[in-house]
């Protein structure tokens, strides 16, 4: 519980996170229906980037801030797949630039409409209360400090029948992926038509082909997966290399993100080893 997500906020896992996570919500209002959003591992939900933690190291600046330098030179194509996400930090900071950036929480919040709902869940201390100070007067909203893959167990299926889960983990302790697959195959039992959106960083591809491959054996179909990398991993640098696997994901995911993934990974790179995927990992 040592993590805290002040420090990487913007940075290029966020983007990638951020903009699924906008591109699914925007799909599920496609129809009339409230949904259901329970975001696992919800941080603060909103995060000030001229703050001494997120100074200290500045990764938004390989992020949003590099994304935001060059949007305009972006194709139309390219432009409409990220304007779900790019209205949120715009709406945040309507001067210009990027002061403040929105967690997850706070995209879901200012996606939704009056009949969508949303279940925030923290454990870390500090980091609860002020996600509760941040949306505990929302109506809309259930902010409840909570262990993730207690609430996977807990809050499925959702009352709305229709929704997203988002799991972000932090990955600091060693069986990190081994819990993952164990969080979602327990929710997916229970709410096997919702989409499930996991992010991870990537360090070792094995560690990924093992957790899809444990989903896989457990019976859960329709996955895939959607990477983004700035650059060669080095495990004494700022993260350069994340993912992103969507079990039951919008048709519509696949065509964007190959729109979006090209120019996200040629404008975020940092030079040889930048690339990005887009992969059906297990079948419907």
């Amino acid at each position: 519980m040592n993590y805290r997500h002040i420090y990487h906020a913007g940075n290029i896992g966020d983007v990638l996170k951020h903009v699924v996570l906008a591109n699914i919500l925007k799909y599920l209002q496609k129809k009339d229906g409230a949904y259901r959003v329970l975001d696992t591992h919800a941080g603060i939900g909103l995060y000030d980037l001229t703050s001494e933690k997120a100074q200290k190291t500045g990764e938004w600046q390989q992020g949003v801030g590099k994304v935001l330098e060059n949007i305009d030179a972006a194709s139309d194509q390219v432009k409409e797949v990220l304007a779900p996400w790019l209205e949120t930090v715009e709406n945040l900071n309507p001067g210009g630039g990027v002061q403040f950036y929105p967690g997850s929480p706070e995209i879901a919040c200012m996606l939704a409409r009056k009949q969508d709902r949303l279940t925030l869940t923290e454990l870390h201390p500090e980091d609860f209360e002020e996600l509760k100070n941040n949306y505990g007067g929302d109506k809309k909203v259930k902010v409840i400090a909570l262990d993730a893959w207690l609430a996977l167990g807990s809050f499925l299926p959702p009352k709305e029948r229709r929704g997203l889960v988002l799991i972000d983990p932090a990955f600091e302790v060693e069986d990190e992926f081994k819990r993952l697959a164990e969080g979602v195959i327990r929710g997916w039992k229970r709410w096997q038509t919702g989409t499930f959106a996991i992010w991870y960083p990537v360090k070792n591809q094995r560690v990924v082909n093992q957790l899809i491959a444990t989903l896989e054996e457990a019976g859960i179909r329709n996955a895939v997966k959607l990477e983004l990398s700035a650059g060669q991993i080095s495990d004494d640098r700022p993260m350069k290399s994340s993912g992103m696997l969507v079990i039951n994901p919008p048709w519509t995911l696949t065509r964007d993100m190959n729109t979006a993934l090209p120019w996200l990974c040629q404008t975020l790179s940092q030079g040889k080893g930048a690339e990005w995927s887009v992969k059906q990992v297990i079948a419907e």
